[in-house]
């Protein structure tokens, strides 16, 4: 099975090196110093479980990747409509694309297991580019479960967690989910594959709704976040708003607001994903995962007071900010 790793950054770039660690056929794609680095030294992983190096195939380029049997999408969603049309050359009759994105994935409302079904959201899919380019059967959807960063060109730090969910959107299962989740096991990941991938997502944008602006408003940690009794409340009352649009879209999510809370905690002093992409002066994935579910919470007619206050506001803070580059 041949992997390529369309964007490997933090989590891309360590399901990546845990593949080649174990040989498989994998190859990356990165730009800038990160893949000079990958070329001239290797990709180096530093973990508590153990650090590790690898030298896998590594390129700048897609064209030069060839075709793949599972390309692995793991640039930020606000990435995707510039790296999916170029995705072509990787496609065959029998690729399968797995989506890593945070927040409501493009093909959300694609498939018939949808409540509202061709739903087409402009804050996750502007001008529906990335459903043009990429057909909704071959998606597999997945959930990340770790903690990494990029704390150097060509290195990685895990910091906690090795867990990476897939699934059929359609909740059916599959052979090429089942093989696919074979090799991530074999690569040192734990890789359940779920029939409830849709309601795995809502659990994850509890926290990540709440969370991640915070965060980048605050330039708190998770463990920060939870022990602090104020904006605790603030951020049970934005779970409340998301569990409610969760509820109105038939699905039930399996964890309490308390259960989620004490989860974040217990990660500890980590930083969100957008508090990292705030300090690194890169773009924020903020439309997919707190402006989507504000976008649905229109269409539903629900009142959702805390999470529109705190979306304003991470908005305006990315608005202020200098233009970066969104070259993937």
């Amino acid at each position: 099975m041949r992997f390529l790793i369309a964007g490997a950054g933090a989590i891309g770039g360590y399901v990546g090196a845990c593949l080649a660690r174990a040989g498989e056929d994998v190859t990356l794609f990165a730009r800038g110093p990160h893949l000079r680095a990958i070329e001239q030294r290797g990709l180096a992983i530093l973990s508590a479980e153990g650090d590790f190096h690898v030298h896998p195939r590594v390129t700048g380029d897609l064209a030069d990747a060839g075709p793949a049997d599972v390309v692995v999408l793991g640039v930020k969603a606000h990435s995707l409509t510039q790296l999916v049309p170029r995705l072509a050359p990787l496609i065959g009759a029998d690729t399968t694309v797995v989506s890593t994105q945070n927040g409501i994935p493009w093909w959300y409302f694609l498939v018939d297991e949808s409540r509202l079904p061709g739903l087409h959201l402009e804050r996750v899919d502007p001008g529906g580019v990335i459903a043009a380019a990429i057909d909704p059967a071959r998606v597999v959807g997945s959930i990340v479960y770790f903690a990494t960063q990029i704390v150097a060109p060509g290195v990685i730090r895990h910091d906690e967690g090795n867990r990476i969910s897939l699934g059929e959107p359609d909740g059916s299962r599959s052979p090429r989910c089942r093989a696919i989740a074979e090799a991530l096991i074999r690569a040192g990941l734990r890789c359940p594959v779920t029939t409830r991938i849709r309601h795995e997502i809502w659990v994850k944008l509890l926290g990540n709704v709440a969370f991640n602006p915070i965060s980048a408003l605050t330039r708190a940690t998770l463990a920060g976040m939870a022990r602090d009794a104020g904006v605790r409340d603030i951020v049970r009352c934005i779970m409340a708003e998301v569990e409610a649009v969760a509820t109105s879209l038939g699905v039930e999510i399996p964890i309490s607001i308390e259960q989620r809370i004490a989860g974040a905690e217990k990660v500890g002093e980590h930083k969100t994903s957008m508090l990292q992409d705030l300090e690194a002066g890169r773009p924020l994935e903020l439309e997919a995962v707190v402006g989507a579910v504000a976008e649905l919470g229109e269409r539903l007619g629900i009142a959702m007071p805390h999470t529109r206050t705190v979306y304003a506001c991470a908005r305006l803070l990315e608005a202020a900010r200098a233009p970066r580059s969104t070259t993937v």
